[in-house]
């Protein structure tokens, strides 16, 4: 959207910039002008965004410098180094003038409804430069010139438009000069300056002055896109970074969000996880890579890739942090992190949690009682030579546990240990009533205070449903040779006592299977669990790291069939390596009743 400005009629330049009237017969003097320089392109310069940049510019010229400034931009803007073979748009960003401002009417943005005095003119809304027009070679050239120079006046007249008469009606004299933003490889847009008839002209001086103010502000502009260019790509990196959805394991309910920092912090490298385990147990992360920028996105994304390869292997916490510290290390000395990590059982109702530096985790009971959990903090990722520590807690159903990181908690005004103690006091107070885990992560997100953040947020909300123990069979079985016949007869009577005859058969014969194969390699007890659900799941864990894979049996072979009848009965299975041996699973569809 076009922006128009018109100062009040006396209105003060900007702090620090001199005003016509505080010059000697309206221009000032060359020490002056070096001030103003100053003053001006150091405004200028501190802009952190396109818009900013632009609005620095205009309060500089207007009404210091000149009666009027019209800023065209490049559309679209260019970024980077290539040269782009489209023919070159100009739209018309911005506006400043001390003129009386005729009213909008939607033609273009500094038109009036009325015809405007020839003493006005306006700028043309959208300019399609000629590749051999006066317009295209001043742009070429980069240099300012004067709209009254030999040949200058198509150039102006592409620039300017009035609904009447001439394209451009200005007193005699340099009134206008066009000034071409110029940026490293592109030329960005141009600036219009005039001045009216109250005023003197502009003198060659005067050029140069434009000069360094069109410099300053292309580079300004450059600089704002290619840093919303970079912002685009990394917060796209980080969402794609980010689960697109959360699994939905049976004993637990999840939601998250992702909140990221306001338009003037770049993007930090902040994330979230939940990774289904072996025996419906699910492991629940947060961490932050510390710094704002694109690397510190990409970082992140290559932390949570290590943290996912390190959960399937099923390590405890205190193993998985200790681990992700070492490959950090590798990354680089300068990357730093912080991560909880934790491990639900919904089976055991227990939870298992080891910090990294992290903030700690708030558990918000039944009853509304909300407390956070005191784990050793530890150092955070990337310092080395640090042992974690897991702790190990209840995790009751109906509580609630919420992971985040400081962009929650921590602001300019607030250091974490008072914004974790918030924190605690908002969910104890309002979080009872709050049913949905959507609806809590929204009143959590709804807490924060007005104004620009610093810092994203993630956020990770996690609810304790818990397993029924009525629907859980668990057996430890010494490794003999009688052990596939007991495994048998235990898992008969379980699904007999679940009302599952109909899957008696098959699952009798892949536990035989699993059980004899486990009993071959096993030095120790081995355990085998039934789990109903949504579906009838079994487990057969024991002690041996080597994982069974399914082959093809030759026609004089005796074993080697037990996995292809297992892949031919089951609805799913697999197996997967633990820090301590293997366990093997398999899934059948429970039928409808």
């Amino acid at each position: 959207m076009t922006e128009h400005h018109t100062p009040h009629e006396g209105a003060a330049p900007p702090q620090g910039l001199l005003p016509p009237s505080a010059v000697t017969d309206g221009r000032p003097p060359q020490t002056d002008r070096l001030r103003y320089l100053d003053v001006a392109t150091r405004r200028i310069a501190r802009g952190m965004d396109l818009d900013e940049t632009l609005r620095e510019l205009r309060q500089a010229a207007v009404p210091a410098f000149a009666d009027a400034v019209f800023i065209h931009l490049d559309d679209p803007l260019p970024v980077g180094t290539e040269r782009s073979t489209a023919p070159v748009v100009l739209r018309l960003h911005s506006c400043e003038q001390t003129w009386p401002a005729p009213p909008h009417t939607g033609e273009a943005p500094c038109d009036g409804e009325a015809p405007p005095s020839p003493s006005l003119p306006e700028a043309a809304a959208r300019v399609e430069p000629s590749g051999g027009g006066r317009l295209a070679e001043l742009l070429r050239d980069g240099r300012p010139a004067f709209g009254d120079a030999p040949g200058n006046a198509p150039a102006v007249a592409e620039l300017l438009a009035t609904r009447t008469g001439p394209p451009c009606a200005l007193p005699p004299g340099h009134r206008l000069i066009i000034a071409p933003l110029r940026g490293s490889h592109h030329v960005m847009g141009t600036v219009v300056l005039l001045r009216g008839a109250d005023r003197p002209v502009f003198t060659d001086d005067d050029l140069l002055v434009a000069s360094q103010l069109a410099t300053h502000t292309a580079l300004g502009v450059q600089k704002a896109v290619m840093y919303g260019h970079e912002a685009a790509v990394a917060d796209t990196l980080q969402h794609t970074m980010l689960p697109s959805s959360l699994p939905e394991p049976t004993g637990i309910r999840l939601a998250s969000r992702y909140l990221p920092a306001s338009k003037t912090a770049q993007v930090g490298g902040d994330w979230y996880d939940a990774i289904p385990l072996p025996g419906n147990r699910i492991a629940l992360i947060v961490g932050d890579v510390m710094g704002h920028s694109m690397t510190s996105a990409a970082i992140m994304g290559q932390l949570r890739t290590i943290v996912q390869t390190l959960a399937g292997l099923d390590l405890p916490p205190e193993e998985v942090l200790h681990h992700l510290d070492e490959q950090a290390q590798r990354l680089g000395s300068d990357h730093i992190a912080t991560c909880l990590y934790t491990i639900y059982d919904p089976i055991s109702h227990r939870l298992l949690m080891a910090n990294a530096g992290h903030p700690p985790a708030v558990l918000l009971h039944e009853d509304g009682r909300a407390e956070v959990l005191g784990v050793p903090p530890g150092a955070p990722i990337g310092v080395g030579g640090v042992v974690f520590e897991s702790v190990e807690m209840a995790a009751p159903p109906g509580a609630t546990l919420v992971l985040y990181t400081d962009g929650l908690v921590e602001s300019r005004d607030t250091d974490i240990g008072s914004g974790v103690e918030a924190l605690r006091i908002r969910l104890q107070s309002t979080a009872r009533g709050l049913a949905s885990l959507e609806v809590l992560c929204d009143h959590v997100l709804g807490t924060l205070g007005p104004g620009a953040r610093d810092d994203d947020i993630a956020l990770l909300t996690a609810r304790f449903e818990g397993f029924p123990p009525d629907s859980v069979g668990y057996w430890y079985l010494a490794p003999h040779p009688m052990t596939a016949g007991q495994a048998r007869r235990l898992t008969r009577r379980a699904l007999r006592r679940w009302g599952l005859e109909s899957l008696v058969d098959p699952t009798e014969l892949m536990v035989s299977e699993i059980v004899t194969n486990a009993v071959r390699f096993a030095s120790r007890p081995l355990s085998l669990r039934l789990l109903r659900t949504d579906v009838l799941r079994c487990e057969v864990t024991d002690d041996s790291p080597q994982v069974p894979r399914m082959r093809q049996a030759g026609f004089g072979d005796e074993s080697g069939r037990g996995l292809f009848l297992v892949n031919q009965l089951a609805l799913r299975w697999g197996a997967t390596r633990l820090s301590s041996g293997k366990v093997v699973w398999f899934e059948q569809k429970i039928p409808a009743k």
